[in-house]
């Protein structure tokens, strides 16, 4: 199958919004992506069918019954297998010439050179608790001069952070650090994901569980990340428009119907943003200690 044909029949569709130049740039693109569940399952859907032709994707945990309420690859044929694995077949099921690289083992320091190797987007599709891998991997693309996005599934809404390789990096817009604690930086990281959070207002709290690592999620607000990260990166791989990189930020709440576009100036040196991240590492504590 040649490049015209894919643009003819499989991606035509696609054209009128996108150029076919644009389309061609997309099929010659290749995007890492970690974690393949709630959020990066549908990352690496959309990409795919928006035709990006190359991916890696990254992922060590294997699919079960708790994640068919948001995760697309999820289902009662997949329970039990790898979920890298599950969305490289998905992947070339959308389009059979696509080049995949899975890592069924997750990314390490060990690893991380194939994870990013020839790739020109790093998507970011990890647990939020995941917080010392995450920050690994967003201060390797910046070495490598790779833009990295994350999008955080939040309530019924959705916020989305640009770090481009020539602006604000990760420690600075979330004011994280080697020095502090997990759960401080856990908490700079809530508090920068979301300036304004909107879900707090609905959201039952005594529902997030900080010693298993768990908390509520939704499908609708994960469909709404993808919508608005795959968009930023379309943007960056094909050249079309301005992308607006950290400390600019979008939030959508739709439960609430609410719309913030921002710009967190300082990042997490904000005087507010330092009160805001003291207030949740005092409820992650409570959480810890079931006080």
């Amino acid at each position: 199958m040649t490049v015209e044909k894919l643009l003819c029949e499989e991606f035509s569709r696609n054209i009128g919004l996108l150029s076919e130049e644009e389309q061609k740039k997309l099929l010659a693109s290749k995007v890492a992506v970690v974690g393949a569940g709630g959020v990066g399952g549908l990352h690496i859907l959309t990409l795919a069918r928006l035709g990006v032709g190359q991916f890696v994707v990254a992922d060590p945990d294997c699919f079960e019954a708790a994640n068919v309420s948001r995760q697309f690859g999820a289902s009662q044929k997949t329970f039990n297998r790898n979920k890298a694995e599950v969305l490289a077949e998905m992947i070339v099921d959308i389009n059979p010439f696509a080049q995949v690289t899975v890592m069924p083992e997750g990314v390490s320091t060990e690893n991380v050179n194939t994870f990013f190797d020839g790739v020109q987007v790093f998507v970011d599709g990890i647990d939020f608790f995941e917080f010392t891998t995450r920050r690994m991997l967003f201060k390797e693309a910046r070495s490598r001069g790779i833009y990295a996005l994350t999008s955080a599934p939040l309530g019924f809404g959705s916020t989305l952070q640009i770090f481009a390789p020539d602006g604000m990096d990760f420690d600075t817009y979330f004011g994280t650090s080697e020095q502090q604690s997990l759960e401080r930086n856990l908490a700079a990281f809530a508090s920068g994901l979301a300036p304004y959070p909107y879900h707090i207002r609905y959201m039952d709290l005594s529902k997030v569980d900080m010693k298993n690592k768990k908390g509520p999620a939704v499908a609708p607000a994960c469909t709404l990340a993808t919508s608005l990260l795959t968009t930023e990166v379309v943007k960056i791989l094909t050249g079309s428009q301005k992308v607006f990189a950290v400390p600019h930020y979008i939030q959508i709440d739709m439960y609430r119907r609410k719309l913030k576009k921002g710009y967190l100036w300082g990042g997490g040196k904000n005087p507010l943003q330092r009160l805001k991240t003291w207030l949740i590492f005092r409820q992650f504590q409570k959480r810890m200690t079931g006080a």
